[in-house]
């Protein structure tokens, strides 16, 4: 039993630890509003695959593939753990996550109704996150963007222009990337580098669809089970799985 609370210890925490990475997203998902959004110019409804590559300060790669969908601000990001790679995630926990249900994550951003939401499919249940006004405040309007050409190159098939693009928001701070924006794609920027605080972050998009996402994709499915957070939703989710009558541990998230 201290077996299983350890492995989705460290399964929450390494979750937890991607808004760190995203320009505090949503937990397990990227946030692509704010100074990233300003990265996608006109392309403000597309959906693709994206595989995401974090890199810490010890140098510790993780990578995370999923699918993302995106329309103007609002977010959808889908990933199964057992395709993760590196990070803190222990080997087992894949398959521990699994046969509790909770291999399936995804994650939904609605900065216009100033809330996040974090799924389990698996379970059939979901909790609602309430972003900092930090995280929920700035809009594109808030940025500036100046972009230098600093090269050509060719990503995943499709040409590109290589752009280093620095985003200053409204106090000043600046956000510098590197992107690939693909010429075939609408300028479309295939891959961005960033280094944040807690490291290097690589965001690679394939399979790009620019046609925009279905409305319901935003919305968490209306037979699911709500929670006000997530540490109720895992306190109880995985007390009926274990059987109950057993304390869980606090967890943060």
């Amino acid at each position: 039993m201290k077996k299983q609370f350890s492995i989705l210890a460290s399964a929450v925490i390494c979750l937890g630890l991607l808004p760190a990475y995203s320009q505090s997203g949503p937990p397990g998902g990227p946030h692509l509003g704010g100074a990233t959004g300003k990265l996608f110019g006109d392309n403000q409804a597309f959906s693709a695959g994206l595989e995401m590559q974090v890199t810490d300060k010890s140098g510790k790669p993780m990578t995370m593939p999923g699918k993302i969908s995106f329309d103007t601000g609002k977010s959808r990001f889908e990933i199964n753990l057992a395709d993760m790679k590196g990070g803190q995630m222990p080997p087992d926990a894949a398959a521990q996550m699994k046969a509790m249900g909770m291999d399936q994550v995804v994650t939904i951003a609605r900065p216009d109704k100033k809330v996040a939401y974090l799924i389990y499919p698996g379970l059939q249940s979901y909790a609602e996150i309430q972003p900092s006004k930090a995280d929920s405040a700035p809009t594109n309007s808030d940025y500036k963007v100046e972009t230098t050409e600093i090269g050509k190159d060719t990503v995943d098939g499709h040409p590109c222009v290589k752009n280093k693009n620095v985003v200053t928001d409204k106090e000043g701070v600046k956000h510098e990337s590197t992107v690939w924006n693909a010429t075939d794609l609408k300028k479309f920027p295939v891959k961005i580098q960033t280094t944040e605080q807690s490291g290097d972050v690589t965001m690679l998009f394939k399979n790009v669809s620019l046609t925009k996402p279905a409305a319901s994709l935003f919305e968490p499915p209306a037979d699911f089970k709500k929670y006000d957070n997530v540490q109720q939703l895992m306190q109880q989710e995985m007390m009926k799985r274990m059987g109950g009558g057993m304390g869980m541990p606090p967890m943060g998230h």
